[in-house]
């Protein structure tokens, strides 16, 4: 059975590496788009694996994603 929780945590943890992008960038990019989160918040979110889509969502338009590959196949 797969764990839905990691597949969400690494995709999003692999597109801010391939970005170079860290977690104190990522709070500063969210704000810039008008959505407030601390660093420590959004760590512990990515560390759980349990955040929204509309935070994946929000994660990916900052850091200026357009795509998101969801397999190697």
């Amino acid at each position: 059975m797969k764990d839905w929780e990691d597949e969400a945590k690494g995709l999003l943890k692999g597109e801010l590496k391939r970005r170079g992008v860290t977690y104190a960038q990522l709070a500063g990019k969210l704000a810039d788009i008008g959505v407030m989160d601390s660093e420590p918040n959004i760590r512990n979110k990515l560390a759980r694996g349990k955040f929204t889509a509309v935070f994946l969502i929000q994660c990916l338009e900052a850091i200026g994603s357009s795509s998101l590959r969801l397999s190697d196949g």
